[in-house]
């Protein structure tokens, strides 16, 4: 009788669902606000049963962290709101390649070469303008035009360091080139009065309130503004169209494996899921995010995608760049 019920014990064992193992959790180093981060991550936990633990931090503090901890790291994916941060993480061989089959349907110019680190989301530079003002400021048609003097202390912009002002720059760089931007730059400076701004959600609140008229910022922003306060005097300015023009300049929020990851198998189960429909609808709708993949339309509030012309740089430049643009940046004397 005791053997049989023992038996029969584990019998009853076996046929529960195995319980989610510590072996079963993943870490991600993430650059990326939170905010951005934990729906999707939710939802995989939800569907997988899989835990999924983000230490936050800057991009460039992580790949430091990862470069520093090396085959100790108990990192499994490094994931950032910069591509040019996810290439130099690659350059500096802390991701490994992801097979071209769970990543091809991802656009080959979002995404490195080695398929190392691949975009999840686009976002777009664009210009919020106070409407109000609107009439002031019909000069501007492209982002050189914020150099302008005529925007002296009516312009908003991000500090120098932010990962996505200087991607921004990269892409005008190879658009444009280095005597140009410079002089751009220097014009910045002297229109931003010294006054610069550590989140661009501050840049929509200021130009909402009109204590600033136009501002550079990352597309979403606006929208998430407009969730909130959607009689804000506030729109969209998309800079540097018409057939002259070289086109808006994105930059990709992306995810990579990192190299010395003991769980691969495990964080290509969380890359396949940011990659499916359903994750990419996520970062359309909650983010107001583009998709990178062609066959998910971006969120109804925000203009579609193909709607306008993008600047033709490839993402993984960013990455490659990435020092020459800083350097012009110093060389602006911007803060």
């Amino acid at each position: 009788m005791k053997f049989g019920y023992i038996v029969l014990m584990m019998l009853s064992v076996l046929a529960q669902p195995m319980a989610v193992q510590a072996a079963d959790e993943l870490v991600i180093y993430s650059g990326r606000s939170d905010k951005f981060v934990r729906p999707v991550v939710e939802a995989f936990e939800k569907k997988t049963g899989i835990k999924v633990i983000i230490h936050n931090a800057k991009s460039v503090e992580l790949i430091n962290k990862l470069n520093i901890e090396s085959d100790k790291t108990k990192a499994d994916l490094f994931l950032s709101n910069d591509a040019g941060s996810l290439q130099t993480a690659s350059s500096m061989g802390l991701l490994s390649p992801i097979p071209e089959d769970h990543v091809k349907m991802i656009p080959s110019n979002y995404r490195a070469k080695d398929n190392s680190w691949i975009g999840l989301s686009a976002r777009a530079r664009v210009l919020v303008v106070n409407t109000k003002k609107a009439d002031q400021l019909g000069f501007v048609k492209s982002v050189m035009d914020l150099a302008d003097p005529r925007l002296k202390g009516r312009l908003g912009i991000t500090h120098s360091s932010n990962g996505s002002f200087i991607a921004g720059v990269t892409v005008y760089q190879k658009k444009l080139g280095d005597k140009k931007i410079l002089a751009w730059l220097k014009g910045l400076v002297s229109n931003s009065e010294g006054k610069v701004y550590n989140k661009h959600s501050k840049i929509v609140r200021d130009v909402a309130l009109g204590k600033k008229d136009i501002g550079l910022v990352n597309h979403y922003y606006i929208y998430r503004h407009l969730d909130k306060k959607p009689d804000a005097p506030i729109r969209i300015l998309i800079p540097d169209q018409g057939e002259k023009g070289m086109g808006v300049a994105w930059n990709v929020a992306g995810i990579g494996i990192v190299k010395h990851s003991s769980k691969k198998a495990l964080a290509m189960k969380l890359v396949d899921f940011l990659v499916s429909v359903e994750g990419q609808k996520i970062f359309a709708e909650v983010n107001r995010e583009y998709p990178t993949r062609k066959d998910v339309k971006a969120a109804s509030q925000i203009p579609a995608n193909g709607s306008y012309k993008v600047a033709d740089v490839e993402m993984s430049e960013l990455g490659k760049q990435r020092k020459a643009t800083v350097e012009l940046i110093d060389k602006a004397g911007m803060l």
